[in-house]
């Protein structure tokens, strides 16, 4: 076994323990309402962190490009209430044509 899957298999490792924590350290009390919304905003908030990521940064610099456009396309389509097949579409053929 060599080093990387040493470190897949720590990762997974603690990754289960980490999850595993929650339910153990509460056991089965409600949390505060302060921190329930705290919670519960974590989700949303790291999937913007990433897309805003992988969207507006190469190389630990922002830069816009094809991307930016891609994403303002499916801000709007999202705007206008289109299917998300739709709107991954429209940002595909966005960021598709300004590459071309």
């Amino acid at each position: 076994m060599n080093d990387t899957w040493l470190v897949v298999l720590f990762v997974g490792i603690a990754t289960a323990a980490f999850k595993a924590s929650g339910p153990v350290a509460i056991g089965g009390r409600e949390l505060p309402p302060r921190l329930l919304r705290l919670v519960e905003a974590l989700a949303p908030a790291l999937l913007a962190a990433l897309v805003a990521t992988q969207a507006f940064a190469t190389d630990g610099e922002l830069v816009l490009d094809a991307r930016a456009l891609g994403l303002a396309a499916a801000l709007v389509a999202i705007v206008f209430r289109a299917p998300v097949l739709v709107t991954i579409v429209v940002a595909a053929v966005v960021t598709a044509l300004a590459r071309a």
